[in-house]
């Protein structure tokens, strides 16, 4: 296959539209350049989505077939499916056994990995420029053409019940599992593992599993992304002779699908109080109240509220619960943002005697920045601290890969590092007090694991 020419001149740019083509229209939708690196993007017959980054100075090349489906897509009795299908995707295709893809990466000394999120999933590698396309046939016959043999999805149950077992013996766990309950409610798809329960994964039926795979993983779902030394035009090839072979739609006529923020409505959710007695060494507390969705235009502001609040030794948790008053080892603040939803959260690991202070120094901590906003000092900070994090974690191919999916599958917009250090910059104190406020105006709910007070 050839990719079609670009439809315009090689520019540097700030923010792109990931815009999907009109049906029956495939072809490079976008060509940039980034401080160096060449990203381009096409949509190939079928619906398939293929963005890549070619950076000059890196050797090795990593690439993901992304989907945009998560356990928030399980349908009744498939709880557990989206993380089933993470494990089986590795255990066997048509014309490749479970050893053969081991195998495949081991012999171009790759990486290889899998990851499963509320909302999305990602198979990926990362391998030397030369063995890209290598790497590329393998992701492509897992992810068109598992078998997935009820005899490896019975030996996979046991291994996934087995993990459960472990996270159901880390109090840690529990209590993160607790939070996106207390947050997003006991029964919602927001709420509920990831991974299932052990009595959803011991008892949904490879039918159910398989159903999920068919209805889900689909060309029109697809996207295909790429960094490092890899070649456009060479992935595209290579992407759509694979999808043909497998025998997936790779028709003209079919456009990809919609994002889900494009058709996920807003979730309305209720807030409330967990507690679980267990016995440990220590007690893990959350305060948590509802926060933004993903793509609320107040994400920079919230991400420098939140490390001012608790993120890093310098921020006011940090300070106050553990400097000043030695109460915990870990505590800090966070978000979880999803398609119409989102949660704020204060999280403190501290002896069981202690924790009604904790909670009540987190509040007080969270209060005063709403009331009384943050320094100067403390906006440069967290500038600081951020950028420093962005671009010290943009500095491999796989972290530049992983802002390509999720650009792609999550938002739909692509910004340039210098674009969103500029949003960072314009982030004003006014702008955090007045998001604190909004948030601590909210109705708050607390998490605590830890023995029996």
């Amino acid at each position: 296959m050839t990719t079609p020419a670009p439809t315009g001149p090689e520019t540097s740019f700030a923010e792109a539209a990931l815009d999907r083509a009109p049906a029956g229209a495939p072809g490079t939708e976008l060509r940039l350049v980034d401080d160096g690196a060449t990203i381009r993007r096409s949509i190939l017959p079928g619906g398939v989505r293929v963005i890549t980054e070619h950076v000059p100075a890196l050797r090795s090349a990593s690439l993901g077939m992304w989907f945009g489906v998560g356990s928030r897509d399980e349908r009744a009795g498939q709880e557990g499916s989206t993380h089933f299908l993470e494990h089986l995707l590795f255990k066997g295709t048509a014309t490749r056994s479970a050893h053969d893809i081991a195998e495949a990466f081991d012999m171009i000394g790759g990486e290889s990995n899998a990851a499963t999120s509320k909302e999305h999933t990602s198979y990926y590698a990362r391998v030397l420029g030369p063995d890209d396309l290598t790497a590329l046939d393998v992701l492509a016959d897992m992810v068109t053409s598992s078998r997935l043999d009820p005899g490896e999805v019975e030996t996979e149950r046991g291994v996934i019940v087995s993990e459960l077992a472990d996270a159901a013996d880390d109090p840690a766990e529990i209590a993160q599992e607790a939070f996106a309950r207390a947050a997003f409610g006991d029964d919602t798809p927001l709420g509920r593992p990831i991974g299932g329960t052990y009595e959803t994964v011991s008892a949904v039926p490879r039918d159910a599993v398989w159903e999920h795979y068919q209805r889900t993983y689909a060309s029109d779902t697809l996207v295909v992304a790429a960094a490092g030394a890899v070649d456009h035009d060479e992935i595209c090839a290579r992407v759509a002779a694979d999808l043909a072979a497998a025998g997936w739609d790779t028709s003209g006529a079919v456009a990809p699908r919609p994002r889900r923020f494009e058709t996920e409505p807003a979730a309305e959710l209720t807030v409330h109080d967990i507690t679980v007695n267990r016995e440990a060494e220590q007690s893990h507390v959350y305060l948590a109240c509802q926060g933004i969705p993903a793509l609320d235009e107040r994400r920079w502001t919230m991400s420098v509220l939140t490390t001012i609040l608790g993120g890093g030794m310098s921020s006011r948790l940090f300070q106050e619960i553990r400097e000043k008053r030695g109460l915990a080892y870990t505590t800090y603040a966070f978000d979880t943002p999803y398609a119409g939803a989102g949660a704020f959260g204060l999280y403190a690991g501290c002896a069981p005697g202690d924790v009604d202070e904790v909670l009540t120094v987190m509040a007080g901590e969270f209060e005063s920045l709403a009331a009384d906003g943050v320094t100067e000092r403390e906006l440069e900070r967290a500038r600081g601290q951020i950028r420093g994090s962005m671009v010290l974690g943009g500095e491999d191919s796989l972290a530049r890969m992983g802002r390509l999916g999720r650009a792609e599958v999550v938002t739909g917009r692509l910004r340039s590092m210098e674009e969103n250090l500029r949003r960072l910059d314009a982030v004003t104190a006014d702008d955090v007090r007045a998001l604190a406020a909004q948030l601590a105006a909210q109705e708050r709910c607390r998490v605590v694991v830890g023995p029996e007070a």
